[in-house]
């Protein structure tokens, strides 16, 4: 089929009711800049899940950030997202009025260069992100040793994205089908999604983050409703069994570990940290850090979980804003707050 008869095939879907969940930050982007809603049945509903790194964060990760930007000769360094989120009393950014240290970057490279021109001061990066991420990582760490540098270390957040598209699954998720991450699927390939598939009886696509290529793989998820298969359509960049140097190169570094998840707990093996070996440059990456927002009305983990549209907040739009966000969700530029509230995602 051309995309003119995919097109409309969606728009007049007129079948029984489906659901079906981006597990993928830019899948999340990309959906609300191209308008997909609006050229879908009512039939179809779209449900953002837990794909953006910033959003999926817990608030005891992002305290003890600040509690180290607040150590003497210590200074924390990240990306900019990751200064607006709040922890549970203040986010890094209000760190700074109080004395603490955080310098924002654009590369994790650049922290070596800080660390060279200043070495009384340790430098902690907050090393966010899923398996697209952690190769980067990876090749920090490779650098790090290289260049002999004993004042840099990283406070891990990095997750793995198999593990908790089971836990959801496992809890009642009610998403028909997934579009599946294609960055993510870069590095573990899309066989990484077969045994949930199998297990639950539902298809998995992996696809590209153009407007015509997510409307292909909405199609395809219909077609395939109720059967456990993964289809691949972003054959340009994903492969059944992905990229296996930068897979090699992780594993060196990193081994999996328990981990929080905003709004679903602690989830077996669902992390990545430094393995014990390499503890000197770990600013204490394995704590299992809580998830206790100030704010109660914040509802970024039912969002995150697909069991609230960012609509059903009572604080979205009214409280919680891009400018004045009270949750992750809405400080990520990859957020599903953000997307809705910029692009009046329904």
């Amino acid at each position: 089929m051309n995309i003119s008869d995919i097109t409309k095939f969606l728009a007049d879907y007129d079948g029984e009711p489906l659901a079906f969940m981006e597990v993928c930050g830019t899948h999340t982007a990309a959906i609300s800049e191209n308008a997909i809603p609006s050229l879908l049945s009512d039939r179809i509903r779209l449900i953002s899940g837990p794909g953006c790194p910033v959003c999926v964060t817990v608030s005891g990760y992002i305290d003890r950030l600040c509690q180290l930007a607040l150590e003497p000769d210590t200074c924390v360094v990240t990306f900019g997202d990751m200064i607006r989120v709040p922890g549970s009393e203040m986010a890094l950014r209000d760190v700074t009025s109080q004395g603490g240290r955080v310098k924002m970057v654009y590369s994790p490279f650049e922290i070596i260069k800080l660390a060279k021109e200043n070495s009384d001061t340790v430098f902690v990066f907050a090393a966010v992100g899923f398996e697209t991420t952690t190769p980067i990582y990876a090749v920090l760490m490779e650098k790090i040793i290289a260049s002999g540098l004993k004042n840099i270390k990283l406070l891990t957040a990095l997750k793995t994205m198999p593990p908790v598209i089971d836990a959801l699954c496992c809890n009642g998720c009610k998403a028909d089908g997934f579009i599946a991450p294609g960055n993510v699927s870069v590095i573990t390939g899309a066989n990484a999604f077969k045994a949930a598939a199998e297990k639950y009886g539902k298809p998995f696509v992996v696809s590209g983050f153009s407007g015509e290529e997510l409307l292909a793989s909405i199609y395809a998820l219909v077609k395939l409703k109720g059967q456990g298969r993964v289809l691949n359509l972003y054959k340009s960049a994903v492969t059944d069994e992905g990229n296996e140097k930068a897979q090699r190169l992780v594993a060196k570094y990193f081994e999996p570990c328990d981990a929080g998840w905003r709004g679903m707990g602690t989830i077996k093996n669902s992390g990545m940290a430094l393995k014990e070996e390499y503890s000197l440059y770990d600013a204490g990456s394995r704590m299992l850090f809580a998830d206790s927002m100030k704010n109660k009305g914040c509802c970024c983990g039912e969002v995150i979980t697909g069991a609230r549209s960012p609509r059903e907040c009572p604080l979205f739009s009214k409280v919680c804003t891009p400018e004045a966000p009270c949750g992750a969700c809405m400080v990520s530029s990859e957020g599903a707050c953000f997307h809705y509230f910029i692009n009046n995602r329904n």
